[in-house]
């Protein structure tokens, strides 16, 4: 594979764009919403299945996957597509936000992260260049570079101190990352919700030079308004003709909000964990499939989803399962709304395609206003 990775971008409506990166495993269309494989699966689902949602691309987990089965064991094993069974296009993260929110007994210092397992206590280390060598030995499609990502709220000096290691760590993963034709390395904006900082990092990373843009450091508990605040002018700081990444968002407004704002991508562990805990994203809200309202109920969750779920399956047998503790109702629920995400994605880029989103988005909203519709 020696094909470089590009971006397309097809048509604009306002701020929204809607586009395609090309790489060598397949297009990925945009806006994409990317499933999160941490430790190279989607949980509950087979990947044929997720690729039956409609998605172009999975997010994998560098700091799972280093730790248990090692990126060293992935390699002599062929890599991470062949491993998985993913034939299409795989983003991984650097490991960094995993390191800071799980492992314990963390050291920071200019070289890197030093760290104890959360599985079994071992000793680890991860600087930009071990990232780097770990992605490249998982063979994952997107890398992204190693940052640091403190929790908000945080004082300006902390996130100062923190946006500015994590520029200077940027530029060592564009280092050791190196010419890998057929792979794209994404530098990523920190800076809290401070827009000074924000933009000294933008300008930062487009002097280093990176094939795609994320937007890090927010859905860390700064709540939606804010992050939109962000959102508003941190989009724009990025160069218009590379891919711009969300990190970790989110519910689906959440995601609506971001592609308004001029975001292309975005990851989240919602729609399988919600499926795992009897939560179903509907056109109409949330259903709660373990209220006993759904019993006796012999609708689909949602009567023009196409998923196996909605086309099978009543919210009675669904409610059954779950309180059941059978493992098809996190299957079926996490098909769903990996479903329903995939659909919102579709349903965004033929309206930006049309310029007609701003219409898609008042109905997206109003229909959600409208919230799950009671059994007559």
């Amino acid at each position: 594979m020696d094909k470089r990775i590009s971006f397309e971008l097809s048509a604009r409506d306002g701020k929204a764009r809607t586009g395609v990166i090309h790489t060598p495993r397949g297009e990925i269309r945009t806006p994409a919403f990317m499933p999160v494989g941490t430790a190279a699966t989607v949980k509950a689902m087979m990947p044929e299945s997720v690729r039956a949602t409609g998605a172009d691309i999975l997010l994998g987990n560098t700091y799972h996957l280093m730790l248990r089965p090692t990126a060293e064991r992935i390699a002599h094993l062929g890599g991470l597509h062949l491993f998985m069974n993913w034939d299409r296009p795989i983003l991984t993260d650097s490991g960094g936000f995993q390191v800071m929110s799980l492992a314990g007994l963390r050291k920071l210092t200019e070289q890197g992260v030093t760290f104890k397992s959360h599985i079994d206590g071992s000793k680890h280390a991860l600087t930009p260049e071990r990232s780097m060598e770990i992605q490249r030995l998982l063979g994952s499609d997107i890398v992204m570079c190693f940052d640091e990502c403190p929790a908000l709220p945080a004082d300006r000096d902390r996130i100062a101190d923190s946006m500015r290691l994590s520029m200077r760590w940027a530029e060592r993963s564009r280092d050791a990352f190196g010419d890998r034709p057929g792979h794209a390395l994404f530098g990523i904006q920190q800076g809290g919700l401070e827009q000074d900082f924000r933009e000294e990092s933008a300008e930062a990373l487009k002097e280093i030079g990176f094939d795609g843009y994320a937007v890090g450091g927010l859905a860390v508990g700064e709540g939606q308004e804010a992050m939109f605040g962000v959102l508003d002018f941190a989009p724009d700081m990025l160069p218009q003709d590379k891919p711009r990444y969300l990190m970790g968002v989110g519910k689906p407004d959440d995601i609506v909000g971001a592609v308004a704002r001029g975001i292309d991508m975005m990851d989240c562990v919602l729609p399988s964990r919600s499926g795992r805990t009897g939560q179903a994203f509907t056109r109409h809200g949330v259903v709660n499939i373990k209220n006993a309202r759904h019993q006796d109920d012999p609708r689909p969750l949602d009567e023009s989803c196409g998923c196996p779920a909605c086309r099978n399956y009543s919210r009675a047998y669904l409610h059954h399962v779950f309180r059941s503790n059978e493992m098809i109702s996190g299957m079926l629920l996490t098909w769903h709304n990996l479903h329903y995400f995939q659909d919102i994605m579709a349903g965004m880029r033929t309206a930006i395609a049309a310029g007609t989103f701003a219409t898609w988005q008042a109905d997206f909203h109003a229909t959600r206003a409208e919230g799950d519709i009671p059994r007559l």
